[in-house]
């Protein structure tokens, strides 16, 4: 569900034939017992919670690298997806046995899983039924509408000199077809988590947090709880799975949810996301660090102790004092989210989402200033902004893996006319020294 450099969404009806053809020459029949899959299975087994956000990130990413047209993808996916889950899965059932070290009975007990490759050929030949109906239909379809904002999304991520990328983004304008959402508000959700000790927690929070988000009841009255409730339940939903696989991961991650014309941001860690306003920095979060000391009291009182290691770290590793996972830290790692919202008036310029592997060593009042030249430089054109950005935290020394996602809330171009702007926040900041 990841965009790629950038993302404009718009569609046409031309569009929509044309890629149910293809992609119906080229699966003529749904698939049999014997036929390899065309996607990678998320491994071995998913629980019942798992299914429905990883059968929908396997038929996006599927969709998406057949180039079908966003809302499109969207409304075929969760199509599919809801005949899935409508199914009697009792037949992909497995049984395991949990060795759970800690002695926890509940756990001990055999914890029914459901078989993943058969869930997902199952999936596909349900995405075939969808697309074979959709293709006979006489009438325009649904999925011609095009979203109320033309977003514009940049987003760049490097492993930069770090081993491995574990760092994962979402970009997702189609929300509400992808999850059925038939109320009248628009809405649009963009990520970013930086995982570390591994990339299994960052990649399952960008698969989860926004499906749990979408069940959440309370999301059509207050966004903000529904996102704080989808960080909690996705922090459970991976701990359940980092026992029974022995994961240790965890992950950092902040979303925006942009609902109608109110900005919704959650966030565990020290990943950010700011906003620019006519030119102007506007600070949405405070980031979750040991050094805080609300944090610090926090962990204290639940016995555990924060000490500067190079840098300041909960019981001397991990240098944010909330995340997803973290299996071994918690409850000193919280899973618990904090969010914020903000009216949006119309003159905002864009959010900026990023990992501490941009933030660390460029400063929030920076940022203004880097767009702005790069929009001079490329005419207004905002569609590789990011990949300047994520270069100058580079050239500033950054080694981490850096992110950047820059999502534009009015037409890049129209940021030009008041020429260079900008004086960033009204306190000065200076860059952190870099954490891991």
């Amino acid at each position: 569900m990841a965009s790629g450099a950038s993302q404009q969404d718009s569609q046409t009806a031309e569009e929509i034939p044309s890629f149910l053809d293809a992609f119906l020459h080229d699966f003529p029949a749904p698939l049999s017992p014997n036929s390899p899959l065309p996607w990678k299975v998320p491994g071995m087994v998913l629980s019942q919670e798992e299914v429905e956000g990883e059968m929908a990130e396997l038929a996006m990413g599927f969709l998406g690298s057949r180039n079908a047209p966003p809302l499109l993808a969207a409304s075929l996916a969760h199509e599919a997806v809801s005949r899935l889950l409508q199914m009697d899965l009792s037949e992909f059932r497995k049984l395991l046995k949990q060795e759970d070290e800690d002695g926890d009975e509940e756990e001990k007990a055999p914890v029914t899983l459901l078989d993943a490759a058969g869930l997902a050929r199952s999936l596909f030949n349900q995405l075939w039924e969808v697309c074979s109906q959709q293709q006979v239909q006489e009438h325009e379809p649904v999925e011609a509408q095009v979203l109320q904002l033309p977003w514009l999304v940049s987003v760049h991520a490097v492993r930069n000199a770090r081993r491995r990328m574990e760092d994962r983004h979402v970009c997702l304008p189609a929300f509400n077809q992808l999850f059925g959402l038939s109320d009248s508000v628009d809405r649009a959700y963009f990520a970013v988590f930086d995982g570390h000790g591994g990339v299994d927690a960052a990649r399952y929070a960008s698969v989860h947090v926004h499906a749990n988000a979408a069940r959440q009841p309370e999301l059509p009255t207050d966004p903000a709880a529904a996102l704080r409730a989808a960080f909690r339940c996705t922090d459970e939903m991976f701990l359940r799975k980092a026992k029974r696989e022995r994961l240790q991961s965890g992950t950092t991650g902040v979303c925006a949810l942009i609902a109608g014309s109110t900005l919704h941001v959650a966030w565990l860690g020290d990943s950010q996301v700011l906003l620019v306003q006519q030119g102007q920095v506007v600070k949405l979060m405070d980031p979750h660090r040991p050094e805080r000391q609300d944090e610090k009291d926090r962990i204290e009182a639940l016995g555990g102790f924060v000490s500067h290691v190079d840098c300041w770290r909960v019981n001397g590793t991990l240098a944010v004092s909330r995340a997803i996972g973290d299996v071994f830290q918690k409850p000193y790692v919280s899973g618990e989210a904090d969010a914020a919202s903000r009216e949006l008036t119309g003159s905002e310029d864009y959010l900026l989402l990023a990992c501490d592997g941009f933030f660390d060593v460029v400063p929030h009042q920076e940022v203004a200033g880097l767009v702005q030249s790069h929009l001079v430089g490329q005419q207004g054109s905002g569609q590789r902004v990011a990949e300047e950005l994520v270069a100058a935290a580079r050239e500033r020394g950054s080694h981490d893996n850096i992110t950047v996602m820059v999502v534009f809330l009015r037409d890049p171009r129209d940021l030009l006319e008041g020429g260079a702007q900008g004086a960033g926040l009204s306190e000065p900041e200076t860059p952190a020294a870099p954490r891991s």
